[in-house]
């Protein structure tokens, strides 16, 4: 069996509209499976086959990250085939995923969080930054989530918003006043601005009215992150970790973070009680008379 074009693009298409799969990660999948298709040129696709592609990769020196997610490309797209019968095994279904080492994630203390918040002008498009910047913080929703957002998916009476995450599950996000107040200034006062009497149902529109995309607002949060002094690598999804971490910090159950966040196992939430454990630390080692 040989794969080709079609099969890729069907496989694309499903991870879009059936799995909700971001652009950036149905782009890499792309990218993963033309590698293997170079690969599997002339070869029978079976588990040794299989087999043979981990070592390649890992003659490569790919990371193992990567390693991780070309395999994962590979098992899912095979798992795609046999759903609609276009092969007969998936070769890489018992294939030894590499184990990734977590690495802890990068968050900002509340004090350089509130030098970010500070740092947007209040002309239209500032006050739309500063509202995207408290909703991220303040919802801890993923950038892919908020560039999805509609605007008559906002409640700002009650604090919510109804996003599809990943796997295109619902859920009810939370957000405090401070985000409904930047919210509520941005959409009475800057949106309409921003449309110029067009209509969009996207609640972050950009110079044109059109909708945001992640891509622009990872460029805006790096961009107030350097106006803001910080030194240290800023993305949205800092801000997420932030959200979460800060959570942790003030006395938040483990699952109550874990259901704001969308996250299907609680193990994934996991990795911030790591954080919030270390700064604990710190702060004991600081403040005990006896901590040495």
């Amino acid at each position: 069996m040989a794969i080709d074009l079609q099969q890729i693009n069907g496989f694309l298409n499903y991870l879009k509209t059936e799995r909700n799969y971001s652009p950036h990660t149905t782009s890499n999948y792309r990218r993963d499976l033309f590698f293997l298709t170079a690969f599997l040129k002339d070869r029978e696709i079976n588990r040794l086959t299989a087999r043979e592609y981990l070592v390649q990769l890992e003659k490569r020196s790919f990371a193992r990250r990567s390693i991780a997610r070309k395999l994962s490309a590979a098992r899912s797209f095979f798992r795609y085939l046999l759903r609609e019968k276009l092969t007969e095994g998936n070769p890489f279904d018992l294939l030894l995923t590499p184990k990734i080492q977590k690495k802890l994630p990068n968050f900002l203390y509340p004090e350089e969080m509130a030098k970010l918040l500070k740092a947007p002008n209040p002309d239209p498009l500032g006050t739309r930054d500063r509202a995207i910047i408290e909703l991220l913080y303040g919802s801890g929703i993923r950038v892919a989530e908020l560039v999805d957002l509609n605007i008559n998916e906002l409640d700002l009476s009650e604090g919510e918003i109804r996003v599809f995450g990943k796997g295109a599950k619902e859920r009810i996000v939370l957000f405090g006043s401070l985000a409904a107040k930047a919210l509520n200034n941005y959409i009475s006062g800057a949106r309409p601005q921003l449309l110029a009497g067009r209509k969009s149902p996207a609640l972050f529109l950009g110079r044109l009215g059109t909708r945001l995309t992640a891509r622009q607002i990872e460029r805006l949060i790096r961009f107030y992150a350097k106006k803001s002094g910080i030194t240290k690598k800023v993305t949205p999804h800092t801000l997420r970790h932030s959200f979460a971490t800060h959570l942790l910090d003030g006395g938040a159950d483990l699952r109550m973070v874990q259901e704001l966040l969308g996250h299907v196992s609680l193990s994934t939430t996991q990795v911030y009680t790591h954080v919030t454990k270390d700064r604990l630390k710190k702060v004991y080692d600081h403040a005990h008379p006896r901590a040495g």
